[in-house]
Order: structure tokens, then sequence, then C-alpha cells
């Protein structure tokens, strides 16, 4: 059974009320590790990942689900296709401000890690102590694609669409708002790897090695362009595209080793300028 939230409410941020729930110590005690879902995802869809990395870490966890997802307003589609920019430059900073946010890791899975890295390299925020990319994508990769043009089919024919009503007040606007988006003709030239260069704080990036939503060409990219920080890796045999969920103890150990390491520095080098 899951361990309860400690706090569950809403805010609004672009205009949009936005469930979220947190578990652990509040932004006043304690830093926080702040969680971005995939591109189907929402607060409820993390299962017991938040309490398990709040419990390993001692730290906050924050889940919200983004605007069109779980149990917030809906979006207006079609999306724009540069969504997950306007998540990072604009949606993210709304909600870490509504919620005091003093000290943050930032953890993304898939289109949330996509906007993790946008928001590491493109804003200046010196609360920010790293960031760990689950399964990210920069590019579009014609096997991604497809797998994306599967989950459609999936969706319309093979149940998917009821599963998903189980967690999201409309599901037809969160699969449609994400799949739409991929499949559109013009989103085959998406690439936003030149964020990368940007990102000056460590970042830990993780990788199933069978994901069928992105190759290790997407680690690459991170370990290549990554220049101005530290950079560590782990990919995982026997594993898809959930490693949090697939590889759940695994998983949690090291990123709360990462996460306990980033703060430590952070402190110490607030310490040294005191």
């Amino acid at each position: 059974m899951s361990a309860p939230w400690v706090a569950a409410g809403s805010l609004t941020a672009d205009g949009k009320t936005l469930e979220y729930a947190c578990f652990g110590p509040p932004p006043s005690q304690s830093p926080t590790l702040v969680l971005l879902h995939e591109g189907l995802g929402c607060v409820r869809l993390w299962r017991d990942f938040p309490a398990a990395l709040s419990q390993a870490t001692g730290c906050g966890v924050l889940a919200f689900s983004r605007a069109g997802y779980g149990q917030s307003d809906p979006v207006t589609l079609p999306r724009q296709l540069n969504y997950m920019t306007t998540e990072a430059s604009v949606v993210l900073p709304e909600v870490l401000d509504a919620l005091d946010i003093e000290r943050a890791v930032l953890i993304g899975h898939s289109d949330g890690a996509t906007i993790t890295a946008i928001y590491a390299g493109a804003m200046d925020d010196s609360s920010l102590a790293g960031v760990v990319l689950i399964a990210p994508h920069f590019f579009t990769e014609k096997t991604g694609l497809a797998e994306i043009a599967k989950a459609c089919v999936a969706y319309e024919t093979e149940g998917l669409r009821e599963r998903l009503g189980k967690y999201h007040r409309d599901p037809d606007n969160a699969f449609y708002g994400w799949n739409n988006a991929w499949l559109d003709p013009e989103f085959e030239a998406w690439n936003v790897a030149v964020v990368l260069d940007e990102i000056s704080v460590p970042a830990f990036v993780i990788q199933g090695r069978d994901d069928p939503y992105g190759t290790l060409a997407q680690i690459e990219s991170v370990v290549h362009r990554v220049r101005r920080a530290p950079v560590s890796t782990l990919i995982l045999n026997e594993c898809h595209h959930a490693p949090h969920l697939e590889k759940g103890p695994e998983v949690v150990a090291a990123i709360a080793a990462f996460c306990q390491q980033q703060l430590r520095s952070g402190l110490a080098v607030a310490d040294k300028h005191c």
C-alpha cells in the first residue's frame, strides 16, 4: 500500500489549476525533490516512487500534474509543438514559486526529463542543486515515433483509454495532447539538444537498455554536450521505459545517493560563502 501524502492540493500556474501532492518535510525544513512526469503521467502514476524517495533521502518530494493530466485543468488542443519548452520556461517556475521551493533537485521522466533539461539549461536558478533525467529525449527517432503510433492503436482499440481513465479526468485530453503532437509531421524535426550545452548543475541520466521510445543516442547526447558540470549515467539491462517502476529499489537507491551528494555539496558551498 502506498504511503499517505502529507499534503495535497492545487495551485495556479500559467492560468491553469494544477493538482499537486507532497510527501515528507516541507520546503522550509528540507530540500525538495521535484518530480516531472512523462507524457501520459500524473501525480498518481508515480505510484510508490515519491514516498520511497522521501524515505531514502529524508527530503521532501513534490509531484504535480501538468495541465491536461490527472485532475489538473485540461489543455487546449492541439498542443503547440514547443509545449515542453513552455512547460520549462513558464509553468515550472510558477510551480516552484507557488510552493516556496528553496533548494531543489529536479527529477524528470520522459517528457518530464526533457522539461527538466530545458529548465536547467535555460533558467538561471541558483536554488537548483542537480537534475535527474530518466529516459529523456532531445530529438525524435524513427523507432520512438513508431512506438508512439502503436500507442494510438492501443488507446483506440486495446483498452488503453479505459486504463488511463482511472487516472486522468479527461483521458482524451491527456492522450491526444501528447500523441498528436509527437505524430505531427512538423514534429519530426524537433530537436532541443542545444539546451544541454548550457546545463551547469550535475546531471544523472538513467535509461533502460530496452526502452522502445528512445535509444542510447539520447543518453550519449547528454554525456557529450554537458560540459559545464559532471554527468553520471545508469544504464539498466532488461529494463524498458520506466526504470523507476521496473527497477524501483535500484533506481531509488541510485537517485538518493546522487541527490544527497549534490545537496551536501551545495550546503558546503553555502557555508563557505557565509
